[in-house]
């Protein structure tokens, strides 16, 4: 009973600290709006209506919704084993790019086809394309972050440092491919790889406009979630993260889970890659840093690395960010206003995490100390 009722206080402290970091995050927003001229009750009011008033609305946020849940599980993975990777973007881009070199290869045998072969498809079955595009997203975005776990246990480098760093590499490194070695020739205005053939894009839900993507990151935050309580491997990587020495003291391959984490990680953020690139931009182009990688750390630390937890929130931030063009449209507020708004909560989700453990609502009562028997015994004279 003493035990079911610290779970259920932990449980509720988990849940109330987020949801009143997000609240004190709305009432500094809200002030913001009223210095900027603007009702924040009207503002708040937009964009639950853009957001999740409606079927159609709703559609919209669990659209921006896929690539979150993916993306936060690039943080959430390795916040078990004691990690802070925040490589989330760097991993989506190289995820994006080895999904369109897999996919023009398999579609046109190159990656610069030429007129003749565009118009002459390999004839690859869609399936076998779309699945190899996952896989090469998959591995790319996974070797990006593995590497930053192995610098972390075999170099002793920081991870957050290293990961940060490494988004700035990839956006480079999309940059010079798309406008360079990879240019779609016709690609004028905005520099792009070639587009992938229409039977090879990732299609949308029947009866909907909510591409498959959406079902991926369902299915991946299930697979985490399962992987990290109910396996083995889970345990151990849990156990690593709540004290190293003493994994390394029962024999624990540190090492191997640190960088097999770290690449699974990454294989999930690399596979939101591959969603951009084979369900909404249909190529490579700069619209790829879309802010996705980034904006799925805050949903890991909202969620407080719950992969389960992390499909609610991405709904929600997900509604946050579809309602940036209502914002503009209907108060002429720039469509950067949401960022601020995200950043508002990642700063007050952040200081929030030193609040744990100070509430007595959420502290066990301590048992009432029990009056001891009586040991005096009586001396004869």
């Amino acid at each position: 009973m003493s035990l079911s009722r610290s779970n259920w206080r932990s449980m509720a402290e988990a849940i109330a600290i987020p949801i009143g970091a997000i609240l004190v995050a709305m009432v500094l927003f809200g002030i913001f709006c009223a210095f900027y001229g603007k009702n924040p009750f009207a503002i708040y009011a937009a964009i639950y209506k853009s957001a999740f008033s409606n079927w159609r609305s709703f559609q919209g946020s669990l659209l921006r919704a896929a690539p979150l849940m993916l993306t936060a599980l690039c943080t959430a993975l390795p916040a078990r084993l004691g990690l802070m990777i925040i490589g989330n973007e760097g991993a989506l881009v190289m995820g994006a790019l080895g999904a369109i070199t897999a996919g023009l290869l398999l579609s046109y045998g190159s990656i610069l086809p030429s007129p003749e072969q565009v118009q002459n498809l390999l004839g690859v079955p869609p399936v076998i394309v779309m699945l190899a595009m996952a896989l090469a997203g998959m591995a790319a975005g996974g070797i990006w972050i593995g590497i930053a776990g192995a610098l972390r246990h075999y170099r002793a480098v920081n991870e957050t440092i290293s990961s940060l760093l490494m988004n700035y590499i990839a956006i480079a490194l999309l940059n010079h491919l798309v406008e360079g070695p990879m240019k779609d020739p016709a690609s004028l205005n905005k520099p792009s790889t070639f587009p992938l053939p229409e039977i090879y894009k990732l299609g949308n839900i029947p009866s909907t406009r909510i591409h498959y993507g959406l079902i991926f990151g369902l299915i991946l935050c299930a697979i985490a979630h399962f992987l990290i309580q109910h396996t083995t491997f889970g345990f151990a990587a849990r156990t690593a993260g709540g004290n190293v020495k003493a994994a390394r003291v029962a024999g624990l391959p540190v090492g191997k889970l640190t960088v097999t984490i770290c690449f699974l990680a990454g294989a999930c953020a690399g596979l939101a890659g591959m969603v951009e690139v084979a369900a909404v931009q249909g190529q490579a182009n700069a619209s790829i840093v879309a802010g996705y990688g980034y904006a799925g750390i805050l949903v890991a630390f909202v969620a407080r690395y719950n992969p389960l937890a992390a499909i609610l929130v991405s709904v929600l931030l997900g509604g946050i960010v579809a309602s940036g063009g209502a914002l503009q449209r209907t108060f002429g507020m720039p469509d950067a206003t949401v960022l601020l708004f995200q950043g508002l909560v990642f700063i007050v989700v952040l200081y929030s995490e030193s609040l744990y453990g100070r509430f007595q609502i959420f502290k066990d009562n301590p048992p009432e100390p029990s009056t001891p028997p009586s040991t005096s015994t009586t001396i004869p004279v």
